[in-house]
């Protein structure tokens, strides 16, 4: 998970930090690593805090219940939860609203993603059945530049 990042450091030093491979802890199927010991036993007493948002997908692919992937060096915390984005465009993009997003998000992974392969999963939303409120990434780029008046290019 995170690709070795540390979750817990996210929280304690506002960055990503490799985690350690021969300090790790398994949850849910998943393995993480630590940077230290104490970040291990802090992951322990309270996985539920420091485990990333929609299993680590990216947090605006899961707004249209697409989970892709997330890339740990993109992450954002918004009310102690942590948010993994596939790259910065796609951070910003979730940022235009947020709040929304989140709700969205947390709808989707919930009621249709957090159990299901991913592979499937990704193909229904993106192939067969989109969601309402469906964009493009041309689109999400051109709203974008309309909201903050800066361009992508």
């Amino acid at each position: 998970m995170l690709k070795g990042y540390d979750p817990v450091a996210y929280f304690t030093d506002g960055k990503p930090v490799a985690g350690r491979p021969d300090i790790k802890a398994d949850h849910q199927g998943v393995t993480y690593r630590f940077a230290s010991e104490d970040h291990r036993r802090l992951f322990i007493a309270n996985t539920a805090k420091y485990v990333p948002q929609y299993g680590g997908f990216c947090a605006n692919g899961m707004v249209y219940a697409i989970p892709i992937g997330g890339e740990p060096e993109n992450f954002k915390i918004i009310d102690g939860r942590l948010f993994v984005f596939g790259g910065i465009r796609p951070r910003l993009y979730f940022e235009m609203d947020q709040e929304r997003n989140i709700k969205l998000a947390d709808y989707y992974w919930e009621t249709e993603a957090s159990d299901a392969d991913w592979r499937w999963q990704s193909l229904k939303r993106v192939w067969i059945t989109k969601v309402p409120h469906y964009k493009t990434n041309k689109e999400l780029a051109e709203e974008y530049e309309r909201r903050t008046e800066k361009s992508l290019r």
